[in-house]
């Protein structure tokens, strides 16, 4: 009997200009929502903290960048805010290359399901648990030496984002035939990009006093009632809602359009 012989099926072409597409993608979109998200968490915090009113903050955060934009855009916190979403495009962009490369496909091809859904929640819920922590640091309740930040305060970051991603991800095509779009509004907007808009920013109603109270655990590391931080976290969180809500549409609407669409200008050229 003659030997059978392998060959391979993978689509290996241009392989390292295609993981360096899915870079130069992820780091254009990182780039662009940074800026807007970086501004509103410093206001959540300092707010939180009590050491600027939400709007104050947000204007002197927009007024470094407009004035002095070198003295922002080289900061601590930005490249926290950076790292973290272009981290979480990198890896959804290069899943979708190790995918098409294993199954010989497009190289611009994307995937969707569990695997993609639990690497990009996994990538974004570990960067955003470091994000969280170094700002609370950095803008939290000033002391000569920040403390390290509780268990309880983790475990409600993770809690809050599991909810957002949840929102992102799951709720969307549920909601989508239930929204209640106009003739005239369908012609600009389908009900499943709506959806895709309306579940995430509306889920901070619930997901922001999360958020609240596990900075009040690290702000007031006394042995504070329950009352107590109810009290100061209800006092913030319609208005830090909003704020959350606003940075939603740049983190998960703009920034998810623009990797998209470059890393799939960049495929097809390498195609």
């Amino acid at each position: 009997m003659a030997p059978t012989t392998s060959t391979s099926t993978w689509n290996t072409k241009n392989l390292s200009l295609r993981l360096a597409a899915d870079i130069t993608a992820a780091a254009t979109a990182g780039v662009l929502v940074a800026p807007v998200i970086t501004a509103i968490d410093k206001a959540i915090i300092e707010n939180a903290s009590g050491r600027a009113a939400l709007g104050l903050s947000l204007r002197s955060s927009f007024a470094t960048l407009a004035l002095r934009p070198h003295r922002f855009l080289f900061s601590k916190p930005f490249a926290l805010i950076f790292a973290l979403y272009t981290g979480t495009y990198v890896t959804a962009n290069t899943l979708d290359t190790c995918s098409s490369t294993i199954s010989a496909k497009s190289a611009s091809t994307t995937t969707s399901g569990p695997a993609k859904f639990l690497a990009t929640s996994s990538a974004n819920l570990s960067l955003c648990l470091y994000k969280d922590s170094r700002f609370a640091k950095l803008f939290g309740v000033a002391t000569s030496s920040p403390r390290p930040i509780p268990g309880p305060s983790y475990a409600l970051f993770a809690l809050r984002d599991c909810l957002t991603v949840f929102a992102s991800f799951n709720v969307p095509p549920l909601i989508a035939p239930l929204m209640p779009l106009s003739d005239n509004m369908q012609k600009h907007v389908s009900a499943a990009s709506a959806a895709q808009f309306v579940a995430p920013a509306a889920i901070q109603l619930i997901s922001t006093p999360l958020h609240l109270l596990g900075l009040d655990l690290y702000n007031r590391d006394g042995k504070l009632g329950a009352r107590e931080r109810m009290v100061k976290v209800r006092k913030d969180w319609l208005k830090s809602s909003f704020a959350r809500m606003a940075r939603i549409v740049p983190a998960f609407g703009v920034g998810g359009v623009v990797n998209t669409r470059v890393r799939a200008n960049l495929m097809g050229r390498l195609e």
